[in-house]
């Protein structure tokens, strides 16, 4: 990920809130170009957790999240 200063594990999300997607361990690029991440679903939402949280936690595809955190950045 361009500009960005820590690895991230990143998370995609559908409209029903069920996770479709999860890329672990995303290294902060360098470069000018960057390696494009493309999900295997269509998501709605991205969540970009600290590295290493996910498996922390347990989350995998097809888990739904709760959305109440949602209403914080409208």
């Amino acid at each position: 990920m361009k500009n960005t200063l820590i690895p991230l594990d990143i998370i995609w999300i559908n409209s029903d809130n069920k996770v479709v997607f999860i890329e672990k361990n995303v290294q902060p690029c360098k470069s000018f170009i960057c390696p494009t991440i493309t999900p295997t679903a269509k998501a709605k939402y991205v969540l970009e957790i600290n590295a290493g949280v996910a498996e922390e936690i347990g989350i995998k595809t097809g888990d739904g999240l709760d959305a109440s955190f949602y209403d914080i950045i409208k």
